[in-house]
């Protein structure tokens, strides 16, 4: 390569994004803004102007696997700038790696580009560094994420994202409808709508009216769903918290404009835990509020998250749980061993559940709702689901029904005597299941 050449090469930056959907949209707004600066990626650190490490924070686990990924990037490059929720506590990465060239909290882009810019200047080309309006995506082109809010106004005591990302900032109905109106014409089939608390979506903005096409549309959950529900993709809802007003978009499922399908972080079921925890609408009948759903749309899938041996449950709290869990028949759930956050409230509760406790009860939750998985998925068989490619190429494809977020919850298997494509939406009928998958041929 000549020195002409040199001068003209643009400088390569490559990134590691961890932790939750929520950071992914972070890491694809840096990248987005990047690319339209010129910048090259890469997937080497060797060779890399800088290295760029979105990290989580969360859980002391994840804190480990971040300091791990800096740590990986400082030994093959050197040039590391880290931002993300790990990057609101940098004293904890600067004790193990005091020589990391900047370090920024999560959401704040303009200091990690400006880290970037002193780092490794930009050197742009406007007749050759394009970038798609849609933006740059770390997704497959069927699926995109989008994030309609920062930060969080609960305080639940096992938590420290408020600490992290701050209060609830909703973003202007305007800018989410037009950001997904730009994927949906880039070819994404899959909106999945993310935020740390979806469904108290515009109450920071007292639900104000914005402009969007030729009418006003309120800065709200249930609008703001109906309006994504017109752009002609499967729209899922992530973070769902089972407050009153979530029975309008149960309609709207039922009518066909969003997918049937709910992420409710319940946590837990026993009031004691709740309480403790200090989780917002536990004084919801929530099973209850979940029959109704159903009545309203019966083939609603409900997907969850909980968490066992939480500081002070008792086998009274955990077998109310298991019982609660039986009457919900929640379709996908996932389980976690409670793990203390330093700096969290939860901390200073006492009456801490030893760890075999917690194996125990983990084991004995996971085999109730394998079993109760079982049942829910069976009801499928025989029927057609439309299903969403996510691999092909092989005798067998792999997708996803409306009732399947991807990466978190089961797999639909495709047979198929036509060649298939990843991002196809085929009709498939299911012949089988296992525990936590469904089996089918297209059709």
């Amino acid at each position: 390569m000549n020195a002409a050449a040199l001068e003209k090469a643009a400088p390569k930056i490559s990134f590691v994004s961890l932790g939750c959907p929520k950071a992914l949209v972070d890491s694809e707004r840096i990248i987005t803004r990047l690319r339209a600066e010129g910048y090259e990626l890469t997937k080497r650190h060797d060779g890399a102007d800088v290295v760029i490490v979105n990290t989580c924070g969360f859980l002391d686990s994840a804190k480990a696997e971040s300091l791990g990924a800096i740590g990986d990037a400082m030994a093959e490059n050197g040039r590391v700038i880290v931002t993300g929720c790990m990057g609101a506590e940098p004293d904890s990465i600067r004790e193990q790696y005091p020589d990391v060239l900047a370090i920024t909290g999560p959401q704040q882009y303009e200091s990690v580009l400006a880290a970037v810019h002193q780092a490794s200047p930009p050197k742009h080309d406007p007749f050759l560094d394009l970038v798609p309006p849609q933006g740059i995506k770390l997704t497959p082109r069927h699926y995109a994420y989008l994030k309609i809010s920062e930060g969080c106004n609960n305080r639940c005591t096992f938590c420290i994202i408020p600490k992290l990302r701050g209060d609830l900032v909703s973003r202007p109905v305007s800018d989410v409808l037009r950001e997904a109106e730009k994927l949906v014409k880039a070819g994404v089939k899959e909106l999945l709508v993310v935020s740390q608390d979806t469904s108290a979506y515009g109450i920071d903005l007292k639900y104000q009216e914005n402009l969007w096409q030729d009418r006003q549309v309120r800065t709200r959950f249930f609008d703001l769903s109906r309006e994504l529900g017109q752009l002609g993709a499967w729209v899922r809802l992530h973070y769902v918290y089972p407050y009153p007003h979530v029975d309008e978009v149960i309609e709207l499922m039922a009518e066909g404009h969003v997918l049937p399908y709910l992420d409710i972080p319940f946590q837990h079921a026993s009031p004691n835990v709740l309480r403790a925890m200090k989780r917002p609408a536990h004084a919801e009948k929530v099973a209850g509020r979940i029959a109704r759903w159903r009545e309203i749309c019966p083939d609603l899938a409900i997907r969850s998250t909980f968490i066992v041996g939480f500081p002070g449950e008792t086998e009274e709290d955990f077998q109310f749980l298991l019982d609660w869990m039986r009457e919900a028949k929640l379709d996908r759930v996932g389980c976690f061993k409670y793990e203390p956050v330093r700096g969290a409230p939860a901390n200073d509760l006492g009456n801490p559940v030893p760890p075999e406790i917690q194996e125990a009860r983990w084991k004995r939750f996971m085999a109730a709702q394998q079993e109760i998985s079982r049942r829910q998925l069976a009801k499928k068989v025989g029927k057609r689901l439309p299903v969403i490619i996510d691999e092909a190429g092989g005798p067998i494809a792999r997708g996803r029904s409306r009732y399947e977020a991807p990466e978190i919850d089961g797999t639909v298997h495709v047979a198929s005597r036509r060649p298939v494509r990843v991002g196809d939406i085929v009709s498939v009928k299911i012949e089988r299941t296992d525990d936590y998958d469904l089996y089918g041929v297209a059709v």
